[in-house]
C-alpha cells in the first residue's frame, strides 16, 4: 500500500475514533458505570458487542467512554506541552548566547531527573483526578518540543528575511510568530503528534499501574488494570479490546507523524 494511502486510512480510523468517544452516550443503550449482577463476563453478543465485565458493565460502552477520557487527557496534557516548549524552546533559540546556553543546560538537568520520579511526586498532592495526571503528563514532556523549536529557531535565525526583520525595526513578537514560529510548523506539528501519542501511552500505563485516573472513572488504562484479573477468569474480551484499540490508535498517530516527518526531509 502506498504511504498517502496508509496516512489517509490513519486519519480515517482517528476520526472514527474521536467522533465515537466523544458521542459515545448516542451509540450505545447502556450507562458506562451501570452495574447488572445478572449479565457479569457475559461473552460478547447481539446485546452486547463488545460483551461484559466483571460487574456486568457493557464493556463497548466503557471503551468509548473511557476513550473520551484517555483522549482529552491526551489532548490537553499535549497542548500544555506545545505551550510550554514553544515558550522555552523559542526564547531559547532566538536569543542564542548565553542564554540558549543557559536554558539548554537547564533542560539537561530536567532530562536527568527520571519522570517516574516526578509523578510520584505530583500524584502525592494531587491523587487520582483527572486534571492531575493532564498536569503531570503535560509537565514533563515538553522537553522534545523544546529542542525542536530551538533548533528550528537558531536555524530560521540566521537566514537573510529574519536579519532584515530585526534590522528594519520588526517587534520581536512578530518575527517569533511570522517569520519563525510559521516556517517551524511542520516540524512542530511532527513533534506535537508524537506527544500525543506518548500523551495516550503514559496515561495508560499509568492507570494500569494504578497511579493514573481515579478507578471510578472509565479510561483505557483504568479497564487494562481492571481486566488483569477477568482474564484469569476466562473473559478475554474485557482486555483485549481496550487493547486492540490502544494499540491501532497510538499505531495510527505514529505512522502520521513518520509519514510527515519523512515528507518534510524529502
Amino acid at each position: 500500500m502506498r504511504p498517502y494511502k496508509t496516512k489517509l486510512i490513519c486519519w480515517i480510523f482517528l476520526l472514527v475514533i474521536v467522533l465515537l468517544t466523544l458521542f459515545s452516550a448516542y451509540i450505545t443503550p447502556y450507562e458506562s458505570n451501570t452495574m447488572n449482577m445478572d449479565a457479569v463476563y457475559e461473552a460478547p453478543s447481539q446485546s452486547h458487542w463488545f460483551g461484559t465485565d466483571h460487574l456486568g458493565r457493557d464493556v463497548l460502552t466503557r471503551l468509548l467512554a473511557g476513550g473520551k477520557v484517555t483522549l482529552i487527557v491526551a489532548a490537553l496534557s499535549t497542548i500544555l506541552s506545545l505551550f510550554l516548549g514553544l515558550i522555552y524552546g523559542g526564547i531559547s533559540g532566538y536569543f542564542g548566547g548565553r542564554i540558549d546556553s543557559l536554558l539548554m543546560r537547564l533542560l539537561e538537568v530536567f532530562l536527568t531527573i527520571p519522570s517516574l520520579l516526578i509523578i510520584l511526586v505530583f500524584q502525592a498532592f494531587m491523587q487520582g483526578s483527572v486534571w492531575s495526571i493532564l498536569l503531570i503528563i503535560g509537565l514533563t514532556s515538553w522537553y522534545t518540543t523544546a529542542r525542536i523549536v530551538r533548533t528550528e529557531f537558531l536555524k530560521l535565525s540566521q537566514l537573510e528575511f529574519v536579519q532584515v526583520a530585526k534590522m528594519i525595526g520588526t517587534p520581536v513578537w512578530k518575527i517569533l510568530v511570522s517569520h519563525l514560529l510559521r516556517n517551524s510548523m511542520e516540524a512542530v506539528f511532527v513533534v506535537t503528534l508524537f506527544n500525543f501519542a506518548g500523551a495516550i501511552f503514559i496515561e495508560v500505563s499509568l492507570s494500569f499501574l494504578g497511579i493514573g485516573v481515579s478507578p471510578a472513572v472509565p479510561s483505557w488504562g483504568n479497564m487494562l488494570f481492571h481486566a488483569q484479573s477477568d482474564f484469569i477468569t476466562g473473559a478475554w474480551w474485557v482486555g483485549i479490546f481496550p487493547g486492540l484499540l490502544i494499540m491501532f490508535t497510538v499505531l495510527s498517530i505514529n505512522i502520521i507523524g513518520s509519514s510527515t516527518f519523512r515528507t518534510k526531509r524529502g
